[in-house]
This record gives structure tokens, C-alpha cells and sequence, in this order.
């Protein structure tokens, strides 16, 4: 909800006296002095207006705070005074202890921000004035302006304070249709929520969706208060369902997703609608159900094509990938990943890029097809240069870095297994230089696995080692037998 245009503030004499002395006297002067300020004062008014009484005496001489606090009392709010008086002892004993935990504290005292206490005087004496009056919906606009007065981070708890007021209030009002219920039930849902209290959140933005089906009530911005509804609901429930899936408790996350899914449907907002498919999918591939996440997911990317969605459609190509990697089906998810990197250039989406290179990297690498492998790391590699990301580019310089010696290691490995003069000259100047052999190198269509490539050399290297002959040494002396012959 936004906030409401800004009225007129109404101030008693007491009050707008004691404006006029701001800045207020500070708490720390000592008792001398102070005396001596006051003396001051009352000499200056005895000079300058003559026939003041002594509360407007009292009104240049008490802080603005205390003037607050008597005017209201003076006007018989007593309700208004109860609870203004509560809230400041709150909001010092927090600014006290904020103090205690950082040294750069640096909120003012309430006395010393006269805005916010005009604030209090204007909006809770109109409330109280009008409950007396039994106009319930007055108190609940009253009690909301200053909610959204106070809707900023280091007030945020007098905000929720007064979302609070403001959801006893409307269980009063009977004469909208349960509007201003449903709106308060949205502000309990949005309070628990920046909390962390999501179930309580859900409850009441079940409750604010249930009241606002089959009306056509808006919010201040002109947005119905159903599509609110709907979108506060699906928020939650899929952090709901990331809490639930951390835990490995699939069948909650999954039956919590399915129906936020029919929600999303009700609302009849697409966008929202591919949304619920695509964390569903993502929901029932983290299950092993991978039929049932293809089937979501290909609604997902249904219904991104119909709107046009590049960025949506490349999430439904990446997650489809997932899927299909899982299920051993690489020939697929390959043609799936190209696509996500073809959508991903076309947009200038670094990240998307970096994410289905690196997949496509390791499904090569798990084949065995190192060069395509380090093409792909590379890429990957390259992408993260650009905006500097540092720990995405070590992490992709790894990949990138195994893939590369794989594929070393497997020419090498055909050199070994060659054992020709060409392929001992080759090793030999590898040993000297450690530079890359180029691949072409490889003869024939061999392919060696990995597992091979390491228990050759190990064996190698144990044999050698057992007689006190370095394997370099050794490759030389067979480059020697190779040559006389």
C-alpha cells in the first residue's frame, strides 16, 4: 500500500507557541545553566509580550516533547496520550540499546524531531476523537496515515505498531464489505513476512485473498487488491516451499506449489501463472519425478513464448536442460542449453551465459569430448571477465582449468600408448617446457578414459620409482633404444 497524500496539520496554541523556540534545549546543559536559560527567557517575554499566561510561559520554557504530552492532556485525549507516552519510552529504551550495539548510531531522540511529533498529536487525537464517535473507519484511515508516515527502516516498528491498531480496527467495520479487513490482513501478511514468520504471513494473506475474490477493490495505485492477493500468496508459499525442499520434505513443497499454481491461475495473470509452473517443475525435478517437471516446465515455456518472454523462455530451455540431464539425456539437453545460450546473447544476459556454457562444458567433459568441453569452460571464462565477477570467474577458471588438462592428458596418454620416435620427441619436450601439445597429436580415433591416463602413470612412476629411475630419465633412455634401432 502506498502512502497517503500528506493533510494540513492541526496544532493547539501550546504547541505552536513552543514551535517557535526549536531548537528544543538540549538534555545535556547543566542545572546552572539551565536556570540561568530560563531566567533568560522569562525576562525576555515579561519585556517583549506582555500579558502571557504561564502555560504559554510554560510553552517557550518545557521542551516540545513535554508541550506535546500537556496539550494533549489539556484537550482531553488521554487515550492518545497513553499511547504516544508508551511508544516514546519504547523508542528510546531501542535507540539505547542500537547505541550499545554500534558506535555510529546516529538516530536523533524523539524530542528532538518535532515532524514525527506532530505527527503523533495530529493523527492520534483525530483517532481517538473519532472512536468516540464509533467512526471506525476514520480511526482505521487516521491510524494508517501514520503507519505510512513511519514506513521507513529505522521506524519500522511503529509502522508495524500501527499495522497492528490498524488490524483490531477493521475487525469493527462493517459498512465496506470487508475492504478494510482484507487491506489489514495484507499489512499482518507483510509484517510477518519481513520477519521471517511465514506461516503466520500465509495465513493472513490467505485470508486477504479469500476476502478479495469477486471484487473488483483497488488500491491506492489503481491495482486490484485480488492480483495483490495472489502475488503476496505465491511470494510465500514459494519461500515456503525453498525452506521445505532444503529439508528434503518433497511431497509439503510439491503440494504447497500445486496450489499456488491454482491461485496463479485464478488471477488470470499469465506472467504469474508461468512463474508458479516454472518453480513447480524446479519443485518435482528436486523429487526425481522427471515426467511429471517436463510436463510443468513445457507449460512454462508455452506460455512464455505466448508472451513474448525471451528471458522467461531461456529459464524454461535451462531448467528443461536439468531435467533432461538427469535423465541421461544429453543428445536433448544439449540442443536445450544452445538455445538458452542463443536467447542469452541475443539479450546481453552475462550470467545466463556463464551458466549454460558451464553446463554444456560438463556434459561434454562427462563424455569425454575435452576440447568441446574447454570451449565451453572458456566461454564461460571469458564472460566473467567482463563485469569482473571474481568469484564466479575463479569458479569457471577451474572448470575451465580441468577440462584443459583433460584434454592434455589424454594426447599425452595416446603419445605413451604410440610409444613412436615422434611421440617420445613430443613428451620429452613437454617434460622440458610443460606447454601445451597440440591436439592434433592424438593418433587415430583412441580414446582413452581418464581412470586409463592416471593408472598408466602411476604405475609408470611406481615401477620407475622402485628401481631409483626418474621417469624423465627413463623417456629418454627409451628415445635413445628407438633411435639406434
Amino acid at each position: 500500500m502506498t502512502t497517503l497524500p500528506p493533510l494540513p496539520l492541526t496544532r493547539p496554541k501550546l504547541t505552536s507557541l513552543a514551535r517557535q523556540k526549536l531548537p528544543c534545549t538540549p538534555k545535556n546543559l547543566a542545572r546552572a545553566q539551565l536556570i540561568k536559560e530560563k531566567d533568560d527567557i522569562d525576562h525576555y517575554l515579561e519585556v517583549n509580550f506582555k500579558g502571557l499566561s504561564k502555560e504559554e510561559v510554560a510553552a517557550y520554557r518545557n521542551s516540545y516533547k513535554k508541550n506535546i504530552c500537556v496539550d494533549m492532556l489539556r484537550e482531553g485525549y488521554h487515550k492518545s496520550f497513553t499511547e504516544l507516552f508508551a511508544l516514546m519510552e519504547r523508542w528510546d529504551v531501542l535507540r539505547e540499546t542500537a547505541k550499545v550495539r554500534s558506535i555510529f548510531w546516529m538516530q536523533k531522540p524523539l524530542e528532538e524531531q518535532p515532524e514525527k511529533l506532530d505527527h503523533f498529536y495530529h493523527y492520534l487525537t483525530r483517532a481517538e476523537n473519532a472512536e468516540r464517535k464509533e467512526y471506525f473507519e476514520d480511526v482505521y484511515n487516521n491510524l494508517y496515515a501514520l503507519a505510512c508516515y513511519f514506513n521507513t527502516p529505522e521506524d519500522k516498528w511503529v509502522r508495524n505498531h500501527f499495522y497492528e491498531r490498524c488490524f483490531k480496527i477493521a475487525q469493527l467495520i462493517k459498512i465496506d464489505g470487508g475492504k478494510k479487513e482484507a487491506e489489514a490482513h495484507a499489512h499482518m501478511g507483510l509484517l510477518y513476512e519481513e520477519d521471517g514468520q511465514l506461516s503466520e504471513a500465509a495465513e493472513h494473506y490467505e485470508a486477504f485473498h479469500q476476502l478479495t475474490q469477486g471484487r473488483i477493490w483497488k488500491d491506492e495505485t489503481g491495482r486490484f487488491l485480488n492480483l495483490l492477493a495472489c502475488e503476496s500468496l505465491l511470494r510465500t508459499y514459494r519461500l515456503l516451499s525453498d525452506k521445505m525442499l532444503e529439508n528434503k520434505e518433497y511431497k509439503q513443497a510439491i503440494r504447497i506449489l500445486i496450489k499456488a499454481s491454482e491461485i496463479a491461475r485464478e488471477g488470470s495473470d499469465k506472467k504469474m501463472e508461468g512463474e508458479a509452473s516454472y518453480y513447480l517443475g524446479l519443485a518435482y525435478l528436486d523429487a526425481g519425478e522427471y515426467e511429471k517437471a517436463l510436463t510443468v516446465l513445457n507449460t512454462y515455456s508455452k506460455i512464455s513464448t505466448d508472451l513474448d518472454d525471451d528471458l522467461s523462455l531461456g529459464r524454461a530451455y535451462e531448467a528443461i536442460a536439468k531435467v533432461l540431464q538427469s535423465q541421461g539425456e544429453m543428445k536433448e539437453a544439449i540442443k536445450y542449453l544452445k538455445k538458452v545460450l542463443k536467447i542469452a546473447r541475443n539479450n546481453f544476459q552475462n550470467l545466463d551465459i556463464v551458466r549454460a556454457s558451464t553446463m554444456l562444458g560438463d556434459i561434454y567433459n562427462e563424455k569425454g569430448y575435452y576440447s568441446k568441453a574447454s570451449e565451453y569452460f572458456q566461454q564461460a571464462f571469458d564472460t566473467t571477465r567482463e563485469p569482473m565477477n571474481m568469484p564466479l570467474m575463479n569458479e569457471t577458471k577451474v572448470h575451465y582449468g580441468i577440462a584443459k588438462a583433460h584434454q592434455l592428458m589424454l594426447t599425452i596418454n595416446n603419445c605413451i600408448e604410440t610409444a613412436d620416435i615422434t611421440s617420445l620427441d613430443h613428451l620429452l619436450s613437454w617434460k622440458e617446457s610443460r606447454s601445451d601439445i597440440a591436439p592434433d597429436l592424438i593418433i587415430g580415433s583412441r580414446r582413452s578414459t581418464m581412470e586409463t591416463l592416471s593408472q598408466n602413470f602411476r604405475y609408470l612412476e611406481e615401477e620407475l620409482s622402485g628401481y631409483g629411475i626418474s621417469s624423465k630419465k627413463f623417456l629418454i633412455s627409451m628415445h635413445s633404444a628407438c633411435t639406434k634401432h
